[in-house]
């Protein structure tokens, strides 16, 4: 559970990166949903798109906390303890909207 996960403490207030997934619109790939880094804001595509942009992105820097992220969804996952976890409303990050669909 999230009470065993120690990095939900370095959660950060982020700002998202992009209005849908950074990578994805670099190389005018799709997405099916979105993920943001809350230690840094990168906007990534979920593990069911193509191109997996947020846990590369976790791969790359070791940021553990990811956030759906569209709409926010208040939940969070930590990949490094692999648990899920919900955000009260002030911890959900606001959505830079509106995001294009891309699937």
């Amino acid at each position: 559970m999230a009470q065993d996960c120690p990095h939900i403490e370095h959660i950060q207030k982020v700002t998202p990166s992009a209005k849908g997934c950074e990578d994805c619109l670099k190389i005018g790939a799709r997405w099916v949903h979105l993920r943001l880094c809350r230690t840094c804001g990168h906007v990534g595509c979920c593990d069911d798109s193509p191109n997996r942009h947020a846990t590369k992105h976790f791969h790359a820097t070791s940021h553990p906390i990811i956030e759906g992220y569209d709409p926010p969804e208040k939940w969070a996952w930590c990949y490094v303890d692999e648990v899920a976890f919900e955000l009260s409303d002030a911890e959900a990050t606001p959505q830079l909207g509106p995001i294009p669909r891309y699937y």
